[in-house]
């Protein structure tokens, strides 16, 4: 296997050391590349868009008007592609990546699926509850519940290991 001058000393560094803006824009392009693949392999049709934010990179499949992306949109079908594609992105890097896979505004469904979760787990705290305890989910949804959390003005907590990691919600 033959790789660029830059991918070779790239799998020099450490797995996880932080990755510049160019590393992140070409695991955005590698990621395109793995997806479009996918895509095809499909027959679905889907219009992608990449940006860099927030030190991650962020792949987004939209669909043109009439395209079938909403048949991969559901949020277990993305966090399973986005999991290949991080896969595909590391094998070719050589580097551990945290990229986000937005499909069809998956992302945007999910964010308000955890607004409304937060919503009802501070609603059992209004109602005498010490604590609520939220289902596990994965790192970047607990970082969004942390989030949200915070801007409803209490605290949170992640508890746990691998797959049972949740997040708990208690007054500020």
């Amino acid at each position: 296997m033959t790789t660029s001058p830059e991918l070779a000393s790239a799998e020099l560094r450490h797995d996880r050391t932080p990755a510049t803006v160019e590393e992140l824009e070409q695991e955005g392009d590698v990621a395109a590349d793995f997806l479009e693949g996918l895509l095809d392999i499909a027959d679905i049709d889907g219009d992608l868009d990449l940006d860099v934010r927030a030190g991650r990179a962020y792949v987004s499949v939209e669909a043109p008007a009439g395209g079938s992306v909403a048949l991969i949109a559901a949020p277990d079908t993305v966090q399973a592609l986005q999991e290949l594609t991080r896969i595909a992105v590391q094998n070719r890097t050589g580097r551990f990546s945290r990229l986000i896979l937005d499909i069809g505004g998956s992302r945007d469904a999910r964010q308000h699926q955890l607004e409304a979760l937060v919503d009802r787990a501070i609603a059992r705290i209004d109602e005498g509850a010490s604590q609520a305890s939220l289902p596990a989910m994965s790192s970047y949804e607990r970082k969004v519940v942390h989030d949200i959390v915070a801007d409803r003005g209490f605290v949170s907590e992640s508890y746990g290991e691998g797959a049972d990691r949740h997040t708990v919600i208690r007054r500020g």
